[in-house]
């Protein structure tokens, strides 16, 4: 396998191209096949569709198949229509069950049935089966490409079988043992299976203590488990424990960057939005309810401010720290939604408990605003000279970053009780909801103090 720099990474690249160009079959061959599949990936992307063409008549349909799997689900909707349907058929009955499931997922019924019909009946089965998991799930990102054992096998045989079904196998560092009824009792590694001895039976050498998780585990929980114990793969079983599939940690790394993108999109109130191969139409359409939403938040500051008109009529500079009050509640909320929200992600919650967090970031907000009203204490009657201004200022932006802080935390807490992502307590929502609040505290204060200004 050739390994690439950045510098001859474009000149071999072109090598590639001028031999399809050419219509050299054999130089392709040699070179491509000597690339890392991601590589070979770039090379197929920056391709034309009359080389593309080529690439088809140089490549099997096994071959291709490795191609394709890499491609995101976007892209392969668009390169399979440029395919021979037979050609397409082939290709996609070399694909590993878990891929082939996930891009039929997104395919109009009727044409994912009449793919999986073309297929036999053993990879139709296992498509079949892991269409049938709820998305997000480990059923529905397992693979069905594994090596199970029996406890009364011979490690020689099983040597045997390695060399014969292990190329076709998803992994085979963990190999899982089961009984005659197909129930999961034990794993073994391959370290183990190399140095033990061929005459030993597999249950000297396997552990009957088994990590796994059950078809309708969340994905995140699954992911959660990987980095707990820096899993290669883990075992997934039925309610009757019934051995039906293994997760690898290459499905996990989608996972987590699925997850993250779906909690960015959910913190910044554009779930769905992030995405650039998207168009503007559909983007703000994703985007629309949330600023909406926003918008009447929005009116209810404005309601709270013609509440109080009296008190900015009479003293007019109080409008100028409006901002000031509002921006810094919403903050610091935001702030500690992204603490609560990533606690509750990785699980350290349950580690430090429900308590120990709450008073952190009620302290942390005492302190912050205890910081900002002294330097406001200092500042306001420099530039105004006005210590009342400065005290109603000041103490305002205290009670607001310390309110601001608990309400950052306890929003995202309740949410997650209430069984939803905890993501949703966007920044903006947040932000919103603190400006109200900080507004009320800057106006009760102001109002209470009228008579010193």
């Amino acid at each position: 396998m050739v390994k690439l720099t950045e510098q001859n990474r474009a000149d071999y690249a072109e090598s590639v191209i001028s031999a399809v160009n050419a219509g050299n079959i054999q130089q392709f061959r040699q070179l491509f096949f000597e690339l890392h599949p991601q590589d070979q990936l770039d090379i197929y992307l920056s391709m034309t569709k009359t080389q593309r063409k080529s690439l088809y008549e140089y490549l099997s349909p096994e071959e291709y198949a490795e191609v394709f799997e890499e491609l995101n689900i976007d892209e392969q909707k668009v390169f399979l229509h440029e395919l021979d349907e037979s050609y397409a058929q082939d290709m996609i009955s070399y694909m590993a069950a878990d891929d082939v499931a996930d891009f039929l997922g997104e395919m109009h019924e009727s044409k994912a049935s009449a793919i999986i019909e073309g297929l036999d009946e053993e990879d139709a089965r296992d498509i079949k089966e892991l269409l049938s998991y709820e998305e997000e799930t480990a059923g529905a990102i397992m693979t069905k490409e594994f090596i199970n054992l029996r406890a009364d096998s011979p490690i020689s045989d099983v040597i045997e079988l390695l060399r014969r079904e292990g190329p076709d196998a998803e992994t085979i560092y963990y190999l899982y043992v089961i009984n005659e009824r197909h129930e999961l009792v034990g794993v073994v590694s391959l370290r183990d299976l190399i140095t033990a001895d061929p005459g030993n039976l597999v249950e000297s050498v396997m552990s009957s203590r088994v990590v796994s998780v059950k078809t309708s585990e969340d994905q995140e929980n699954v992911a959660n488990l990987f980095k707990k114990y820096d899993f290669l793969a883990v075992p997934v079983i039925t309610e009757h424990n019934k051995l039906v599939g293994i997760i690898t940690v290459d499905d996990i790394l989608d996972v987590m960057e699925e997850e993250a993108t779906e909690d960015l999109d959910e913190f910044a109130a554009s779930r769905g939005a992030t995405d650039l191969t998207i168009t503007p139409f559909t983007a703000a359409k994703k985007r629309a309810p949330w600023i909406i939403l926003l918008m009447f938040f929005g009116m209810v500051s404005a309601n709270i401010i013609a509440q109080f008109e009296e008190t900015l009529e009479a003293v007019v500079l109080l409008a100028g720290f409006i901002p000031l009050i509002m921006g810094s509640a919403g903050n610091a909320g935001t702030q500690s939604l992204a603490v609560a929200v990533r606690s509750l992600a990785l699980g350290s919650l349950e580690k430090k408990g429900l308590s120990k967090m709450l008073f952190r970031e009620f302290s942390t907000g005492i302190l912050l605003g205890i910081i900002c009203a002294i330097v406001l204490a200092v500042i306001i009657p420099v530039m105004h000279g006005s210590f009342f201004l400065a005290f109603i200022v000041a103490s305002s932006l205290f009670l607001s970053l310390s309110l601001a802080t608990v309400i950052g935390t306890v929003v995202p807490l309740i949410i997650n009780k209430l069984n939803l992502d905890p993501a949703i307590a966007s920044g903006p929502f947040i932000t919103t909801v603190n400006d109200i609040v900080g507004l009320i505290i800057y106006f009760s204060v102001a109002t209470a103090m009228l008579a010193y200004l």
